[in-house]
């Protein structure tokens, strides 16, 4: 019975997913309820859908679909990096107090 439940819950799954989900529960980095080390077709389920969109995610990211931090950001922590101090730019309150 609790087999039939494991196949409809990765029917679709990608080969990758479904052994990275594997992973992730027998090195008991998922958080359940329980710790039990058999999960339930459903936590499989579940488990196996957030590593597809993390996959996705990457993939994405990978080919430059996803939009990247502003320029700005990266000079601030490559000036922190670096031991630079870096001076934060004003906000609109004290730019407009600044030029009456």
């Amino acid at each position: 019975m609790q087999l039939r439940g494991y196949l409809g819950a990765i029917r679709d799954a990608e080969l990758g997913d479904l052994q990275a989900a594997i992973q992730r529960f027998v090195r008991g980095e998922v958080r359940s309820g329980n710790a039990q080390f058999c999960p339930s077709s459903a936590q499989l389920c579940i488990e196996v859908r957030e590593r597809r969109v993390m996959r996705e995610l990457l993939a994405r990211r990978g080919a430059g679909l996803v939009s990247s931090p502003p320029r700005s950001g990266g000079e601030v922590a490559r000036r922190s990096r670096d031991g630079e101090e870096a001076t934060p730019e004003p906000t609109e309150n004290e730019h407009r107090n600044a030029h009456p």
